[in-house]
């Protein structure tokens, strides 16, 4: 049986940008297309000069994406090569401009707007930072500095400001890019030779937009160019907005002279959503995709489930949507449980039987003593200064328990752990996340400790 891939290649880009960082999604899954979804196969088409690099590096990842959107019994990857001919560069180009053309890498998301931002308490002072900022570029907070886990709005903010600037600003220049792609520009511009046009691209813009620069850490060459970018955009007077999952006290590797200036401006911070937050924004996108719930208790159960940010929450109701289509049933709360059981584990059971209750509330004390006598470590080893592997992995896995299981703040949570800080909860958060996605046998570990920790015995263990 055909199906039509329009639909489902959208929602397993969706689900792709949940598994992957921004930057690496527009640079080599971006260009794939769809080209046919049979009930055995899926047929993907990359061009053909980026073909092996996404067999080689990303087959797995679309694999992933393809079961996690259309189940574990769904079609097959075929990735296919595209023999149509990508644009080639001119042999010998015009004289470059102080701006360069608009072109595909600098092209804005049209969707990302600050109409369509949903405002909560976790990123309230962050839309209004960079709302100010778009509306007085240079003037209001220069450098603002966006810091956030990953799929909370950065980079919706980051296009928001890009759009206003584009609509209202006059004329004025934007420019959007990631440290990935800044780097890639960078070193092409040293094979080539052609470094002034690097300069001219970058540095001669009234605003310009950098997304993910913790990726900078390392990069030695690309940290001493963007040192001088940085520089030289701001003595300009023009805009500069950068975004961040971590703090720039907390990039140790990156030189101090550029931690200071990230944080010579306006530092703000966005939180995981909160839960009238994730309602809103599941109204939203069941109003933009003219979705029909059979209840309304659909949009509450995801937002109980899925607490750590927008990107997980939106992929969550595709895949709801995308099950219900494929087995022709209606959107219903028991669907939507059993969609949600293979990602999140089963929520808890009402007391004496009944249907699952989500949601219910699990404490930091529950987790900690759930994840030492898993680890064969005591709580108190967890709550030490001891930073050895053998306690280090189970106190990064008790933390990023706490955050995706308790409405706890990341200080909050820091303080129940011995007195540390928030930046501490964050990076341990952000490791576990990282060795989950590498590491089967940790993905496993912790979902066992989740569906202990939502099962229907936790009242019973103390």
């Amino acid at each position: 049986m055909t199906h039509d891939p329009a639909p489902i290649w959208t929602r397993l880009q969706a689900e792709l940008r949940r598994r992957v960082s921004d930057a690496t999604f527009d640079i080599w899954l971006a260009p794939l297309r769809c080209e046919s979804v049979e009930d055995d196969r899926i047929v993907v088409v990359a061009p053909s000069d980026l073909r092996a690099w996404v067999q080689q590096r990303f087959a797995r990842v679309i694999a992933e994406a393809i079961e996690a959107v259309l189940g574990p019994d769904g079609p097959r990857l075929e990735l296919r090569g595209d023999d149509r001919s990508r644009p080639a560069r001119a042999a010998a180009a015009p004289p470059a401009p102080a701006v360069p053309a608009e072109d595909e890498r600098t092209r804005l998301n049209p969707k990302f707007t600050f109409e369509q931002f949903v405002i909560g308490d976790a990123n309230r002072f962050a839309h209004a930072a960079a709302l100010a900022v778009a509306e007085l570029p240079g003037q209001a907070y220069n450098p603002l500095f966006i810091v956030g886990p990953p799929g909370v709005g950065k980079t919706h903010l980051l296009h928001s400001i890009g759009n206003y600037v584009r609509q209202y600003g006059g004329g004025m220049t934007v420019r959007y890019t990631t440290v990935e792609r800044f780097t890639n520009d960078f070193i092409e511009s040293l094979q080539t030779r052609d470094v002034e046009a690097f300069k001219r691209r970058y540095r001669r813009n009234d605003v310009l937009l950098i997304d993910d620069v913790q990726f900078l850490e390392s990069k030695v060459k690309t940290e001493e160019e963007f040192f001088h970018t940085f520089n030289a955009v701001m003595e300009t007077g023009s805009q500069l907005v950068l975004t961040s999952d971590r703090l720039p006290r907390d990039m140790a590797v990156l030189e101090e002279r550029l931690r200071e200036r990230f944080e010579s401006g306006l530092l703000v911070d966005i939180g995981a959503p909160d839960r009238d937050t994730r309602l809103t924004v599941l109204r939203k996108r069941v109003h933009h995709d003219d979705l029909q719930l059979a209840d309304d208790g659909v949009l509450d159960l995801l937002a109980d489930r899925v607490t750590t940010n927008v990107r997980a929450l939106e992929g969550a109701l595709i895949r709801v949507v995308a099950y219900a289509s494929l087995t022709d049933q209606p959107i219903s709360t028991p669907l939507a449980e059993k969609v949600l059981a293979d990602l999140y584990g089963r929520g808890p059971r009402r007391p004496g039987g009944g249907s699952p209750r989500p949601g219910a509330p699990v404490t930091i004390e529950r987790i900690q003593h759930v994840v030492a006598e898993a680890f064969g470590v005591t709580r108190e080893e967890l709550l030490s200064p001891n930073r050895t592997a053998r306690v280090a992995w189970p106190r990064q896995v008790a933390m990023y328990l706490a955050r995706e299981h308790t409405q706890e703040s990341l200080p909050t949570i820091g303080a129940r752990f011995g007195g540390r800080d928030h930046s501490t909860v964050h990076h341990a958060c952000r490791r576990a996340a990282e060795r989950m996605s590498d590491d089967p046998e940790a993905f496993d570990a912790i979902r066992a400790l989740t569906d202990r920790l939502l099962g229907p015995d936790d009242d019973r263990r103390g």
